[in-house]
């Protein structure tokens, strides 16, 4: 197992006492000061404090190109990704630019056939299906250079609008959108591939507004797709930096008020979540796995029909089919779980900095999260690989901080051409596909970066907290107020820690432990999920706080984030 340290954040104590006096909640005003958020104007969750489009590099050529489309009634046909953002950005491509007025229908690929991305074979497959004028991609197209060369060949534009980091060379789309192309001056780089699209949606009604077709009266009602540009910005865990946690903020908050498409309300209740009590973590581990196995299992055509269609009781039907397929890839998760823990049976964490493993079994579309499960347990950079036909493998990996994984594949591939055909990705997903003759060569390639890269330190797991929390605050009301703001991925929600003596403990469902901690005479509840290991008599909690409610009683509950003996 990983090693793990217990750190507290370091708290700018000036800034603090600013945004106290400025009449943040003290503790808040900690939380904050030690995320690096320095004045209040950066809580805003109003749409008015929302970055202009028009920082975006090329978005207003874009909204002019597509504003003409429009106006002579050419055909867009939307090119989307498999996963949650693309599905979303999709949905939002499909409702928006109807909206504005645009001929459009859109194309999903079948992740087992056709892999990720506008490949030549996808375009000739949207040809045949959608005959449309022009190509646009959500969340998908920065890094295809032979797909918009065939789509060009055929005499068709294609608008790229995505969020992944560019290699060294850019497709020759008519337009490019994307705020990691070089020299794109748009402060926030951490749009997802949905909220590059809504930003896009955004410049063309302005540029439609311009030319007279619609006036602040008349023009179409953007706001309401908030509630899926918050679904996808959070299921793909970018940074929420100050922008993305109002668009997030804006979708929770039409969700809590019930102002949602029907196919979100109904992923809601197919996941037995309440709508009006949205947050973040539900929009992550609730709805987004269950959009996300149909494009792992099925087709993620299914999904994007559950955010199209207007219909409730079609809406219903499909999350339910989706809530069936997260099932069943649960059941398939926890076969390769354990087939992956058997091939790493002896291996030692102190002599390896990476893990990478294949199994001729596998299901293609899973391997991406036992990766994530694998490189939580062990803490280490980790690949998996599945059977991709044609004697070749396809991987998907998960990184650790301080390891950006897309820049290691590309090492890798300067080291050992011949080993991976293609890969793309971000700092901290990837996803390649090699030979499956070459998988040891791969290995060991992609061990070299991490041992160049990577040290002893780094290797280990820190728990980032926010050190004591002050007893008058182990209240509901305090909760109520954490749980109103936007935390997630790079926005950390607080994680308290305090030395407790454990007064009781027992195993829940042979694998939580249930506890008694006390501290200056008070007692807390608290719950550690997964563990059963018996804690000694003093420990050491970092935990978040939790409103537990039982038989209509709601009581803080401590939720146990890890623990050592003091």
């Amino acid at each position: 197992m990983s090693v793990t340290r217990i750190l507290t954040r370091n708290v700018p104590f000036r800034t603090a006492e600013m945004l106290r006096q400025q009449g943040v909640h003290p503790v808040l005003a900690r939380i904050y000061a030690a995320r690096g958020l320095a004045d209040t104007t950066e809580l805003s969750s109003e749409l008015a404090a929302l970055m202009a489009p028009s920082g975006m590099l090329h978005i207003d050529a874009a909204a002019s190109y597509l504003a003409d489309a429009i106006g002579a009634g050419k055909k867009l046909a939307i090119v989307a990704d498999y996963d949650c953002d693309g599905a979303t950005a999709c949905a939002v491509a499909l409702r928006g630019l109807r909206a504005l007025g645009a001929r459009v229908d859109y194309i999903v690929p079948n992740r087992f056939e056709y892999g990720y991305g506008l490949t030549p074979e996808i375009v000739e497959l949207t040809v045949r299906e959608k005959s449309p004028d022009i190509i646009v991609t959500v969340d998908n197209g920065i890094a295809s250079i032979d797909g918009v060369a065939e789509a060009k060949q055929r005499g068709i534009d294609v608008v790229v609008t995505d969020h992944h980091l560019p290699g060294d060379r850019l497709p020759e789309a008519r337009v490019i959108v994307n705020p990691n192309q070089p020299s794109c001056g748009f402060p926030s780089k951490n749009l997802a591939g949905v909220g590059v699209m809504f930003y896009v949606l955004l410049a063309l009604r302005a540029e439609l507004r311009r030319r007279g077709v619609f006036d602040a009266q008349t023009q179409p009602k953007l706001d309401v797709l908030l509630d899926l540009v918050a679904l996808g910005t959070v299921a793909d865990v970018v940074k929420l930096d100050a922008n993305n946690r109002i668009l997030v903020a804006q979708g929770l908050k039409r969700m809590r008020a019930g102002r949602m498409h029907p196919g979100i309300a109904a992923l809601f209740r197919a996941a037995g979540r309440e709508a009006r009590r949205a947050t973040p973590f539900d929009l992550g581990f609730a709805l987004g796995p269950r959009l996300n196995a149909a494009g792992r299992l099925a087709d993620m055509s299914l999904g994007i029909e559950c955010l199209t269609t207007d219909d409730e009781g079609r809406a219903w039907a499909i999350a339910q089919q989706l809530d069936a397929i997260n099932r069943e890839r649960r059941d398939i998760e926890a076969g390769m779980q354990d087939t992956a823990l058997l091939h790493l049976d002896n291996f030692e964490p102190h002599n390896r900095t990476t893990i990478s493993v294949f199994d001729e079994s596998w299901h293609q579309g899973v391997i991406g999260i036992v990766a994530s499960r694998l490189k939580d347990k062990f803490y280490r950079p980790t690949i998996t690989f599945a059977p991709g036909g044609e004697g070749l493998i396809k991987g998907s990996g998960r990184s650790i901080a301080g390891f950006h994984l897309r820049d290691a594949l590309d090492l890798v591939s300067k080291h050992a051409p011949s080993v991976i055909q293609k890969f793309g990705g971000h700092a901290m997903a990837a996803g390649l596909t090699i030979r499956a003759d070459a998988f040891d060569a791969f290995e060991n390639a992609f061990e070299a970066v991490g041992r160049e890269w990577l040290t002893q330190n780094q290797l280990e797991r820190v728990i980032e907290t926010d050190g004591p929390l002050e007893e008058a605050y182990f209240t509901t009301q305090f909760i109520e107020l954490i749980d109103s703001q936007v935390w997630g991925q790079g926005f950390a929600p607080p994680v308290f820690c305090d030395e407790f003596r454990v007064l009781s403990q027992r195993i829940l469902k042979e694998k939580h432990l249930k506890l008694q901690l006390e501290k200056n005479g008070k007692r807390y509840d608290a719950i550690w999920f997964g563990h059963i290991d018996d804690l000694p008599e003093r420990a050491i909690v970092a935990y978040r706080l939790d409103a537990n409610e039982y038989n209509g009683v709601t009581r803080v509950q401590l939720m146990v984030e890890h623990a050592q003996a003091a």
